[in-house]
């Protein structure tokens, strides 16, 4: 299993899913059809399907096009809201991509309620690999549009939940500024403050840190910490993970 991260937009992550062995490949939210398409055509794969992480334009918006060029093409998403959707996926389902890639569909409504991740492994070689879109970042997750903390809360507890060493290939590159707000409301954290180093370090994080790293440096999942309970004023997970959104969103 192969994972090719492609920047699109100014911050903003399609994917390149590839069986190695079949040389097939999943593009996830595509957004960018020429670019993703040259990278297919660079690293000698064929994209059999679409997965589709939410609705929003800055990930479903390369869909039509691609339909249109590649009549009968699947293209999987959570909601008819996803543009040229072949199918609607439900929590629980799974798919394959080439010979060796299973893909577990996890619902995680918050962001949006459509939204999806996709947990991939590979059969061969062991790997694993959670598309998360805009449901959690590195050291962060997305806002509440069409949800509550609740609801997030449920959501990245569902993502704790995959094995520890699962890489995380969010949606967009925000790690910085998700750890700085990280540092403000647990400033002796000293995952955080590695984390920090990572994204000064790298331009591209996306697929270097796991759901392990996540329950150390993620505040939106360490609810148990009292630095975290102490910053926001309250005591009750759901109410944490509001909180804490509504204080990210005015950092």
């Amino acid at each position: 299993m192969k994972i090719i991260p492609v920047p699109v937009r100014s911050d903003n992550y399609a994917y390149l899913l590839v069986d190695e062995q079949t040389k097939e490949a999943a593009a996830i939210d595509i957004y960018d059809v020429p670019k993703v398409t040259a990278k297919a055509k660079e690293e000698n794969v064929k994209i059999t399907s679409l997965l589709t992480t939410h609705h929003h334009h800055d990930h479903s918006g390369g869909n039509d096009a691609f339909a249109s060029q590649h009549p009968g093409i699947k293209i999987y998403g959570g909601s008819s809201r996803c543009p040229s959707m072949t199918d609607e996926l439900k929590d629980g389902d799974s798919l394959k991509v080439g010979a060796n890639i299973t893909i577990k569909c996890m619902a995680t409504p918050c962001h949006t309620q459509d939204s999806i991740s996709y947990y991939v492994t590979d059969s061969k070689t062991n790997q694993k690999g959670v598309f998360t879109g805009d449901t959690l970042f590195i050291g962060g997750c997305g806002r509440f549009f069409e949800g509550t903390g609740a609801e997030m809360h449920k959501a990245l507890s569902y993502l704790g939940t995959l094995p520890d060493d699962t890489l995380t290939y969010p949606g967009h590159e925000y790690t910085m500024s998700n750890f700085k707000f990280g540092i403000s409301v647990e400033p002796e954290n000293e995952a955080i403050k590695k984390g920090i180093k990572l994204a000064e370090e790298n331009k591209i994080t996306t697929g270097l840190t796991t759901i392990a790293d996540e329950k150390q440096f993620n505040v939106f999942m360490r609810l148990d910490s009292e630095a975290v309970k102490n910053a926001t004023g309250e005591s009750q997970p759901d109410s944490i993970v509001d909180k804490l959104r509504t204080m990210k969103n005015n950092s």
